[in-house]
């Protein structure tokens, strides 16, 4: 899945993304269909344990997404830039890209924000490394918008918002992910750009998804947003794993006979006077 393969599906076959951080989870989310596998900086949250994002660093997303990269055959590969890895200079931005490329093996990379980065925009795309932008609800200015907040319900700005996003795609960005914003601007918003829009809580009417791997297959018991589907519970069916095997060890029925090695064979005796 290319860049051009990306945009070729503005307003045709939606597009599907979802998040992975190992050459595990991605092998299972690529085989399973994903387009588009992004190397968040949600695993300072799902992975790492801690309360946001700002906290990852460039080491960590080039870690990750080398881990990622293993594990892939068809998805496209985004390693996100984290927290001021690209907002003090473009210089610095066009270092750091090149590094989630050429060491974390991504085909291209996420930045949050709108107008204020159209410079680093158009520098990285100069550059040759692809850009996929992130407007709305951006987790990395959570502190500035007072948390984890719906962002555009009222029209100055929607109205900003979508200003932004006309800005990113016009400085060349290749993709645009919309986050918790309402539906209908998030509509708005894919008609009025000639790139794919991908919605996480902005509603049906974007041209694909994204969710954090971790919310859709049900493996975070604490944290439930109202815009994740849950399509599966896997951290209780693991704990439950989990039980099983605790009880079979306590009780000895594991390992059983068909668990264990036996010594080895010697050579066959030969018979004497032979």
């Amino acid at each position: 899945m290319t860049v051009p393969k990306v945009r070729g599906r503005k307003g045709k076959e939606p597009l599907v993304m979802v998040t992975a951080y190992d050459a595990t989870f991605a092998r299972m989310l690529d085989e399973g269909g994903a387009d588009l596998l992004l190397v968040g900086d949600s695993l300072g949250m799902v992975v790492q344990g801690n309360e946001d994002t700002l906290s990852v660093t460039v080491d960590d997303i080039v870690y990750h997404c080398r881990a990622v990269a293993r594990g892939t055959h068809y998805a496209h590969i985004v390693g996100d830039m984290p927290f001021l890895s690209y907002n003090v200079t473009p210089e610095e931005a066009v270092r750091n890209a090149g590094r989630i490329l050429a060491e974390g093996r991504a085909h291209s990379v996420k930045l949050e924000g709108g107008r204020p980065v159209v410079p680093v925009i158009e520098r990285l795309v100069a550059a040759g490394i692809p850009v996929m932008a992130h407007v709305g609800l951006t987790p990395q200015s959570v502190h500035a918008m007072g948390g984890f907040r719906i962002q555009g319900r009222d029209e100055q700005s929607a109205q900003r918002i979508l200003d932004d996003a006309k800005a990113v795609a016009e400085a060349g960005a290749y993709a645009l992910v919309l986050e918790g914003i309402p539906a209908e601007l998030a509509s708005r918003i894919t008609a009025a750009i000639d790139i794919p829009t991908i919605g996480i809580g902005a509603g049906v009417g974007c041209d694909g998804q994204v969710l954090v791997c971790y919310d859709m297959l049900g493996l975070t018991p604490d944290l439930r947003p109202k815009f994740v589907r849950r399509f599966d519970e896997l951290f209780e069916r693991g704990k439950t794993a989990m039980e099983q095997y605790a009880t079979a060890v306590r009780s000895g029925e594991f390992p059983g006979p068909e668990h264990t090695f036996g010594p080895a064979k010697g050579p066959r005796a030969v018979a004497s006077g032979s």
